[in-house]
């Protein structure tokens, strides 16, 4: 049997800003999440997309990703190498428009093959997010984890 992918969690030190960017921005929903001794909200888009916000431990050793430390990912140029998740979107144009409307500061490019285009964001947290047009066949690049 393959395996298949379950959940991406993202920590932060503000579960409930997050939860309400990945709702407004991309139409998560909330659903149900276990009692733990720790703050924990789960997303859901679709019907098997889960997202686990998960509220930061302060005394945590863990790092906060690539994105959130001044280095050289923070340069727009380099964003496509950094560690991020990248959603497909039906209307490219009208969702970065969408996005801009929001004041979120874009960083769009095309692949070198010309045709796929891309669009680079930072989350309220800091790390990075992404889309391609759906109508692009997905490949190794289109869904990495920080």
């Amino acid at each position: 049997m393959a395996a298949s992918l379950n959940h991406v969690s993202r920590e932060s030190p503000d579960i409930k800003r997050l939860a309400n960017f990945y709702i407004e921005i991309f139409g998560f929903e909330q659903v149900e999440s276990p009692r733990f001794d720790f703050g924990v909200i789960w997303l859901k888009l679709g019907s098997s997309l889960f997202l686990h916000l998960i509220e930061r431990d302060p005394n945590s050793k863990l790092p906060e990703g690539p994105s959130s430390a001044t280095s050289a990912v923070s340069d727009p140029k380099n964003l496509p190498r950094g560690h991020h998740v990248c959603f497909s979107v039906p209307d490219f144009d009208s969702f970065v428009q969408s996005l801009k409307d929001k004041g979120i500061e874009i960083h769009e490019r095309t692949q070198p093959d010309g045709k796929t285009k891309q669009a680079f964001f930072f989350d309220p947290d800091g790390r990075i997010g992404g889309i391609k047009p759906a109508s692009i066949l997905l490949n190794r690049n289109t869904f990495m984890l920080q």
